[in-house]
């Protein structure tokens, strides 16, 4: 596979592309309940396989004492960011873990990584979101890593939660990508601008929870909107909202 990087024009209007909460893919296997932000296992549409190098966004609820078996990745990065219960971790790497709310975790599958994600409750259902995002190198040796970002870091202001391998400088987790995610707690009626990081990047903007508006559109709980051609977006809360921002590289798959 070949990716190719999308170049921004800064003369060219901001494009957007809106994801509503029910237009995303679902699928409720009992133990598993999911909702796919792009196109994913047995759920295909065209229009959402990809917003540049992201992949995947899962909206995952897992049952009680269930959970992903022992299954393998490689050549892909995945970031795990628990919304209630915990998490437990368990990969051909050596690691294990337990990863409850406000804890990222990066998994830089590489050249071939087994793992394994279940509930660590008996009792309460453990909520989470898995997203995947194309490496820009292959088969690197696979690793891990786990960090707590505590939420008065991110009150009506950017939390920087992942950034590049080459920006990491040994102070924050990183994936093999040049892409950025951020977290804001946006109280209602505070605007709060976003910087896209560099040129041929584009934003995915991902509502958690509340409501904002971006460039006069509103989008809700779980909606999202991709955003190209921008330099800077100006993000206004309509009612308390927890955002995730997510600035990637504009590839195409070829």
């Amino acid at each position: 596979m070949v990716f190719v990087i999308q170049q921004q024009s800064t003369t060219s209007n901001m494009k957007t592309i809106i994801h509503r909460s029910n237009e995303r893919g679902h699928a409720n296997h009992g133990w598993l309940n999911a909702k796919h932000s792009f196109s994913f296992a047995s759920w295909y549409d065209p229009s959402k396989i990809h917003f540049g190098a992201l992949r995947v966004l899962n909206d995952d609820e897992v049952a009680a004492g269930m959970g992903f078996g022992k299954h393998p990745h490689d050549n892909m990065e995945i970031i795990t960011l628990v919304q209630e219960g915990a998490l437990e971790h368990k990969d051909s790497m050596g690691n294990g873990s337990v990863m409850r709310a406000n804890d990222v975790q990066v998994m830089s599958a590489g050249s071939g990584v087994f793992h394994s994600e279940m509930n660590h409750s008996k009792d309460e259902a453990v909520k989470l979101f898995q997203i995947w995002v194309f490496p820009n190198k292959g088969n690197v040796t696979p690793r891990y890593d786990q960090r707590t970002y505590l939420p008065e870091g991110r009150n009506n202001t950017w939390q920087e939660i992942i950034k590049p391998e080459i920006q990491a400088e040994g102070d924050g987790i990183f994936i093999h990508q040049q892409a950025w995610f951020n977290l804001a707690d946006l109280s209602s009626g505070q605007t709060l601008p976003y910087t896209i990081h560099q040129n041929g990047n584009g934003l995915y903007l991902f509502v958690i929870d509340g409501e904002v508006t971006v460039d006069g559109t509103k989008i809700g709980k779980r909606d999202a909107i991709g955003i190209t051609e921008a330099t800077t977006v100006n993000i206004t809360a309509t009612a308390n909202a927890r955002l995730l921002a997510i600035d990637v590289p504009m590839i195409e798959l070829h």
